[in-house]
């Protein structure tokens, strides 16, 4: 005999609700609120320190020196000293300052080891401009102290609830800089792997610890005043929703977004295997053609090069809040420029690939936008879920991180943002053709176990 259709649905619901239910579950997921807010208060501090490094780079030194902005030679002194700093983490510290960025957010959590080498690394070059964002080592962060913190108090035998420790860690960091827990968790959810009781085992935990790193990173931002620079756009130029124009131009930008990101990660893997040889000297002459790239966009433009050589963030927020001000040169000057950097940097220096990306896909619809019956602010928001999706391999989370950064604007662009993002996902996928891509699941999901 057959077993009835709602059998398999009604072991999967006890075997969730025995696991809700477990005193080692619950015990699992009081751990993650407490561990929430420590590691949200050491998260606030890196980022913060961080984005404090790079304001004195970019900002006060050039001032001193007594410039208004950064003259246009700035990025190469900065940008061949980020190299030499880098380069002896790369060949000598545990971990080698972290995962390569050309392979996403994936990968094994960073275990206690190799995070000296991680936060070294980030907080040394970060602030130089190496055209990466803070993203990755932030999660790195979260995953190592989080693991520290269980060896420490002698749990660190259970492998799997450790995985799932160090992953709550990183999305618990990751949230704080996305805008909220919901993007962090969204991704968390599609890049997994998981399903059924398993996903919903991991989810809550991450879910704890996210909402109350978030809690603590709203806190300390209002009463020590520190700014993290975290992703968010401000008030957005009034837009109806998309009409048939906007999706008759958008749909291939979204395309040509996806082809811009994926030809700057081949770049990368090409990179990578350059400077598997030679690694020091090599790394040190990629930093060095990064700071060419972003030079030659300030010559070009008569712009400040830290819009070129910094994340995204900030450039980001002006091209939101003036995307008018922008001449089609210019935002061409940047993608070009900033493409060919970042393209270098994934497969050599140390950081997040997302944020660098969505400036890019940013730029490059926003150039487009001036064809007939193409919005501003529709092709903003198609520019950051396109190349969202495109950089993580993630159209859902890319949706729901445009849809979250849009804000007010959002429920009328969402029909927009959602096209976009499968398109740039599945044009990805045909122009970066069939072999095994490197890297993990984002976020560091416990495929493998906790890191050593």
């Amino acid at each position: 005999m057959t077993a009835p259709a709602n059998a398999a649905p009604d072991r999967a619901e006890q075997s969730l609700r025995q696991t809700l239910l477990s005193p080692g579950y619950r015990r699992l997921l009081l751990l993650c609120v407490l561990l929430g807010v420590p590691l949200a208060l050491a998260c606030f501090f890196f980022v913060a320190f961080q984005h404090e490094l790079q304001h004195w780079v970019w900002t006060s030194l050039p001032e001193a020196a007594g410039y208004d902005t950064p003259p246009w030679w700035w990025p190469l002194p900065a940008l061949v000293l980020a190299g030499l700093i880098l380069a002896p983490i790369v060949t000598r510290m545990p971990g080698g300052g972290g995962h390569l960025p050309v392979n996403g957010l994936g990968g094994a959590p960073v275990g206690p080891r190799a995070l000296p080498g991680a936060v070294l690394a980030a907080l040394a070059t970060l602030p130089l401009g190496v055209v990466l964002g803070p993203e990755a080592p932030l999660m790195a962060v979260g995953s190592g102290l989080a693991l520290l913190a269980v060896r420490r108090a002698g749990a660190g035998g259970d492998q799997r609830a450790s995985a799932i420790l160090a992953t709550a860690g990183s999305t618990a960091a990751i949230s704080t800089i996305l805008g909220g827990p919901i993007a962090a968790a969204v991704l968390l959810i599609e890049g997994a792997g998981l399903a059924g009781t398993q996903l919903v085992a991991l989810l809550l935990p991450c879910l704890l610890a996210s909402a109350a790193g978030a809690l603590v990173f709203t806190g300390f931002g209002q009463w020590t005043g520190l700014d993290i620079g975290a992703l968010a756009l401000p008030d957005l130029p009034p837009q109806a929703g998309p009409d048939a124009g906007d999706f008759l131009w958008g749909l291939p930008t979204a395309a040509l977004i996806a082809v811009l990101i994926t030809l700057a990660r081949a770049l990368g893997r090409r990179t990578v295997t350059w400077t598997r040889q030679h690694t020091a000297a090599r790394t040190v002459a990629c930093a060095t053609a990064v700071g060419v790239c972003v030079a030659a966009y300030a010559l070009i433009t008569g712009r400040s090069p830290a819009e070129a050589a910094l994340s995204g963030q900030a450039t980001l927020a002006q091209l939101a809040a003036h995307p008018h001000a922008w001449s089609v040169g210019a935002l061409v000057a940047l993608v070009a420029c900033k493409g060919l950097a970042w393209g270098i940097a994934l497969g050599a220096l140390r950081g997040g690939p997302i944020f660098p990306s969505v400036l890019l896909g940013a730029a490059t619809a926003l150039a487009c936008s001036g064809l007939p019956g193409f919005g501003a602010t529709p092709a903003l928001a198609l520019g950051i879920a396109a190349a969202a999706a495109a950089v993580t391999g993630l159209p859902l989370a890319s949706s729901v991180l445009a849809v979250l950064l849009m804000g007010r604007d959002s429920h009328d662009q969402m029909p927009l943002i959602v096209v976009a993002s499968v398109v740039a996902f599945v044009v990805a996928q045909l122009v970066r053709g069939p072999g095994p891509e490197a890297g993990g699941a984002p976020g560091g999901a416990p495929r493998t176990g906790a890191a050593r």
